[in-house]
């Protein structure tokens, strides 16, 4: 004789189409990708013990994270964006992946973008890192202490030599990750520039000197300038303790003693700080900083249609 049915084996039953669904639709997407992935996302060689915060020491190179239409080999001219970051601002990751994924092609260049920060020390932070590179390849974490003005650009452009060596790039940025940098006009301006001795961003006049350094929201160097840095200038910066301090200042002040970025363009007002009011946006922004909260950060997206022709979901809708 059938037993009736408990509460208990009832919930069971009411729940085993749920898991069959759950195993359906959720197993496959644990798999590992074979390619790279969607968007900005490029897949990253696997390292041993890469969960283990104290064996991410680099991203390994990969291929370009911002869509061109053309091949490589079609470009003019190739173009790393390293965007200083935390290991704990997920969230700002993923809203300056979505400005980089949604903008349009640069035309003739291969642009690439790597989120940069130092070594991952939170247990929280280390699992996190380790499935947020997994997902999308396109973190770069170097090998010292997260900090901001104490040596983290040095240990970024001083480390861009020797992580791409097998396939350099044309010119190398430094960028922050509440400034929003419109791509295509940036290859725009860096297209007619020379390949060597180039220093470019937002000139700082300082001592009756146009142009001494480059404000800290987003500057260029050329791959020649990035390699003296981790080479022949490595020992008068260190010798001179120049990796402490404003890191946009310490950079030029490297370049004027050695006489080096000689190729300097300035881009303001191309270049500029968002102000307070919020309505101080140019048609023709190369970049924008001071991007902080995300009520800024859609600001922006607004502005420069970010999000135009883009329709929500046929399943997004309210339930009844």
């Amino acid at each position: 004789m059938m037993k009736p049915l408990t509460a208990t084996s009832t919930t069971y039953l009411l729940l085993a189409p749920l898991a069959v669904l759950l195993l359906v639709f959720l197993l496959p997407s644990l798999r590992p990708r074979a390619g790279g992935s969607d968007g900005l996302g490029v897949q990253c060689a696997r390292r041993a013990g890469f969960v283990n915060a104290a064996a991410v020491t680099a991203a390994v190179a990969a291929p370009p994270p911002v869509e061109t239409s053309e091949p490589p080999a079609a470009a003019e001219f190739s173009l790393l964006v390293g965007v200083l970051t935390m290991p704990s601002r997920r969230e700002r990751r993923d809203i300056v992946r979505a400005a980089y994924a949604l903008q349009p092609p640069a035309r003739g260049a291969r642009v690439d973008v790597r989120f940069v920060f130092c070594n991952v020390t939170d247990p929280t932070d280390a699992a996190l890192v380790a499935v947020e590179a997994r997902r999308h390849g396109d973190l770069l974490v170097l090998n010292c202490t997260e900090n901001m003005n104490d040596g983290k650009t040095y240990a970024y452009l001083s480390a861009v030599p020797a992580i791409f060596a097998a396939d350099p790039y044309d010119y190398v940025m430094k960028t922050d990750d509440d400034t929003y940098l419109r791509v295509a006009a940036l290859a725009d301006e860096l297209r007619g520039k020379p390949r060597g001795d180039v220093y470019l961003g937002y000139g700082y006049a300082m001592g009756g000197q146009p142009m001494p350094f480059m404000h800290g929201m987003g500057y260029v160097v050329s791959w020649d300038v990035a390699a003296w840095v981790a080479g022949a200038g490595a020992e008068e910066i260190l010798a001179r303790n120049d990796t402490m301090g404003p890191e946009d200042l310490m950079v030029g002040k490297w370049l004027n003693l050695a006489g080096r970025g000689r190729n300097r363009y300035d881009l303001k007002p191309r270049m500029y700080d968002l102000n307070w009011f919020m309505d101080n946006f140019r048609p023709d922004t190369v970049a924008v900083h001071m991007l902080k909260t995300n009520q800024r950060w859609a600001a922006t997206f607004r502005y420069f249609n970010v999000t135009a022709g883009i329709n929500p979901s046929s399943n997004s809708h309210l339930l009844p």
